[in-house]
């Protein structure tokens, strides 16, 4: 192992001298301490360090020694249901160890290597394995079962195998003679370097719907499994809290979430209340899928980036098992502005508002590592992700807002007026937008029975309608404005109140199945149509806009349970029975 020694410390950011031999992104121990860090440029015989612990005490003259490898994370059973820092260290193992602050040179420990997995084993002597192939099953939780991997690079022929046992993480379990002769020892855990994607046999087109339960999502704004969005918004505006619906209810089989840099008491809300919840999907703790990554208080800036790369690597690894993983970070703007930091300490040249030049390669290149493929073990799989952006002052021109929606397909706009409105998700429908939409075209003809992108089109189209009529409002009032556009303006209510803002507070509202999704929406199509029907015959604006119908329509999200499919056809006959009267009463014949 290389050796250096430290020439100065500034923050995180470490200079060492002797440092010509040691490798960009090599993985090294700093000082007496042993800290963790990452050598991130090397000039000569000077090279710089970043360091992912407090730096504090650290003096001139201690060692840097190199571990030749680069930064990696342990991949194997014990992941799911676990909270990690942001090198993957596991902040619950190390709080019953070490209380509640962790200990300076703790070292990189990761998953629990004396814990025995129950493990059977899919191949026998004389198979020929390849990488990435499913040699083992680990059953990890009561719903996700390990499917524990052959390395990437390895393969060759089975020439031992452990029979079915338990085993620990570190245990060799199998042999592989590759082409040379040579014998490779395989456990059931792997390393894998966090800055490198993982590789896949090949990538498929994104068409199936990420389902959410959450009506704006599903209809309006679509997420794809293997979907890349963004939900950018300024402070109160709802950031963490539609991420943390999206993680509770959508049908992805494993989430990871990652709060890189966040306020702890958000964390802690996910913390205390995702191993509590019910997950709808399997009925079990919704933690028995789920991954957390937090950041402790103690950490540097520089461990933020850390933390995305240590996400997105454990989302592909699971990816590569024939999951659907959902990830989601909160919040990216915390990561780009550990960016702006080590680069201002490094005194390279800043870019705009003093983010580094380099910015968008580095959002693009995390957003790249989403998709859906098929992986070397033939089986689908997928990678979400889901990052949130927190523009100061909810300006959204702001340099990372700006480059994280050129690499993003998905950009949902949260807006400060109608989250103090208290209209949540505070999402505003005129300036978000998704790009999927006909590519899940298929998707939605399959599982529903008629044209829902058509009829979201048509809402969509109202909604922008209101948004020019409410101008002239403003200045003349809405008495002036012709029947048409006054009952344009009702619908639009309806829309938004009883479509767009959803009640996460509510057992029946928080999660809606699509087919009800489609129902609402269809049924308020019906009473718009009836009413421009009704207006059609000069019968009073006044009239048409009935109080009791409009407010059953309004509350039928609250009324009609998600299992009630039927109760939309009354209500449908009482739409539809309340204007063919009203027909009836101003002598309108057919």
């Amino acid at each position: 192992m290389n050796t250096a020694y430290i020439k100065s410390v500034d923050g995180p950011v470490v200079v060492g001298y002797n440092m010509k031999d040691f490798k960009i992104r090599e993985m090294v121990v700093v000082g007496e301490e042993k800290l963790i860090g990452e050598v991130i440029s090397i000039e000569k015989d000077l090279g710089t360090v970043q360091v992912y612990e407090e730096t504090q005490g650290l003096r001139a003259g201690s060692p840097i020694v190199s571990t030749g490898a680069p930064l990696s994370v342990k991949l194997g059973p014990g992941l799911i249901s676990n909270i990690f820092d942001g090198i993957e260290r596991p902040l619950t193992n190390i709080k019953d160890k070490h209380g509640n602050f962790m200990p300076e040179g703790i070292g990189l420990i990761s998953l629990d290597t004396e814990k025995l997995w129950q493990t059977h084993f899919l191949v026998k002597v004389g198979d020929k394995v390849s990488q990435g192939q499913i040699f083992a099953e680990v059953p990890e939780t009561d719903i996700i079962t390990h499917k524990v991997l052959i390395p990437i690079g390895v393969e060759g022929e089975v020439v031992s195998v452990k029979s079915d046992g338990k085993y620990n993480i570190e245990e060799e379990v199998l042999k592989v003679r590759d082409k040379e002769g040579n014998e490779i020892s395989v456990k059931i855990s792997q390393d894998w370097p966090v800055r490198v994607p993982r590789p896949c046999l090949e990538r498929l087109p994104i068409n199936k719907l990420l389902v959410t339960g959450q009506r704006i999502f599903d209809v309006f704004f679509p997420l794809a499994k293997g979907g890349t969005t963004a939900i950018p918004g300024g402070f109160g505006t709802g950031k963490t809290m539609t991420q943390h619906q999206i993680a509770k209810y959508c049908d992805a089989d494993i989430i990871v979430y990652i709060g890189c840099g966040e306020r702890g008491n958000e964390m802690t809300e996910v913390l205390e209340d995702f191993p509590k919840l019910m997950d709808p999907n399997t009925g079990k703790p919704l933690m028995a899928r789920t991954i957390l990554i937090a950041n402790t208080s103690n950490m540097p800036v520089a461990a933020r980036e850390a933390s995305i790369y240590t996400g997105v690597t454990i989302a592909e690894y699971f990816r590569d098992q024939g999951y659907h993983v959902a990830l989601m970070a909160d919040s990216t703007s915390r990561w780009a502005e550990a960016l702006r930091e080590i680069s201002g300490r490094l005194e390279e040249m800043p870019a705009e508002e003093g983010y580094p030049a380099y910015l968008p390669s580095r959002v693009a290149e995390f957003y790249e590592r989403a998709g859906y493929v098929e992986s070397f073990s033939g089986h689908e799989g997928s990678v979400t992700l889901i990052g949130a952006v927190s523009p100061a002052g909810g300006d959204f021109s702001e340099p990372v807002t700006e480059n994280t929606k050129r690499f993003v397909n998905v950009f949902i706009a949260l807006d400060k007026d109608l989250a103090y409105a208290r209209h949540y998700p505070a999402i505003n429908w005129m300036n978000s937008y998704s790009q999927y939409n006909d590519a899940l075209k298929n998707y939605y003809d399959i599982n529903l029975d008629g044209d829902l992108p058509k009829l979201k089109n048509k809402f969509l189209d109202l909604l922008h309608q209101e948004a020019k009529l409410n101008e002239i409002v403003m200045l003349v009032g809405e008495d002036v404005l012709p029947n048409e556009s006054r009952l344009v303006l009702e619908i639009s209510r309806v829309v938004k109140v009883g479509f767009l803002q959803q009640n996460a507070f509510n057992d029946t509202d928080t999660f809606v199945p699509l087919t009800k999704q489609f129902e609402m929406l269809k049924t308020i199509d019906l009473l718009y149509e009836e009413g421009k029907k009704a207006l059609s015959e000069n019968i009073p604006i006044s009239i048409i806009r009935n109080d009791e119908i409009y407010g059953e329509v309004i509350n039928m999200k609250y009324n009609i349970g998600n299992d009630q499919m039927d109760k939309f056809v009354e209500l449908n006959n009482k739409v539809r029975s309340f204007y063919s009267n009203l027909m009836v009463k101003y002598e309108v014949t057919e």
